[in-house]
């Protein structure tokens, strides 16, 4: 029985082909796209207030040569939204709920970072290893443990969005199930049981787009130390 409530995060197929690209392609088709007309949809220019505000507060702390990243950044916010949403759709698979996934998306990323800051202020880049008035006792032992701590961003990120959004989906799968199965024995228990399914939904929603604003987030604070 328990096996079951994972089930829901199992790769799809269909005649042999993995469905996960499907899943993965899907939210590119979703977004508008601008029209030759001198006054956009009402779509559009939502989309537009949105992704300027976001990008605006997202390089606010960067200086100029961080602010190149700014359609990467939101473009990958966007994407990890859409999906995480899309996911808590009926008879839908989420592709964020897979640590393989998220780590394709972080690891790339992180490492880019880490790149830019060895290649354009090494001194900087490596000065973070060891905080300034170590003691020359703690060095070796500070330098070990800042070079983990560093080397398991990409891991922390990828777990974190992964670990948020199984969490939800297998929470509303146990609400549900016991919902059903109360429906004929306890009616007015059931009925309570689907309004607290009701709005965990919506702070699912919520945490998907959140989830998906940290995890760009915690890129641009990486970033932010190497330029």
């Amino acid at each position: 029985m328990m096996a079951s409530y994972f089930d829901q995060f199992l790769s799809p197929y269909l005649v042999g082909i993995p469905l996960i690209a499907l899943a993965m392609v899907l939210p590119w088709v979703l977004f508008p796209n601008a029209a030759a007309r001198w006054l956009p949809s009402r779509l559009l220019s939502l989309q537009a207030w949105f992704i300027g505000g976001f990008a605006k507060q997202l390089l606010l702390p960067l200086g100029p040569a961080g602010h190149k990243w700014a359609l990467i950044l939101t473009s990958l916010m966007l994407y990890i939204m859409t999906l995480n949403v899309l996911g808590l759709l009926p008879y839908t698979f989420t592709p964020t709920t897979q640590l393989s996934v998220n780590m394709a998306l972080a690891f790339p990323l992180w490492l880019a970072t880490v790149l830019i800051g060895m290649r354009n202020q090494p001194t900087v880049a490596l000065g973070h290893l060891l905080p300034e008035g170590t003691p020359p006792l703690l060095i070796p032992v500070l330098i070990v443990i800042e070079t983990i701590s560093l080397l398991i961003r990409p891991l922390a990120l990828a777990v974190r969005l992964t670990a948020n959004l199984t969490a939800g989906h297998l929470l509303i799968q146990l609400i549900a199930t016991g919902g059903f199965v109360l429906i004929s024995v306890m009616p007015t228990v059931a009925g309570l049981i689907f309004t607290v399914l009701y709005l965990l939904t919506l702070l699912e929603v919520a945490v998907a787009l959140i989830q998906a604003y940290v995890f760009v987030l915690l890129l641009s604070l990486y970033l932010q130390e190497n330029v």
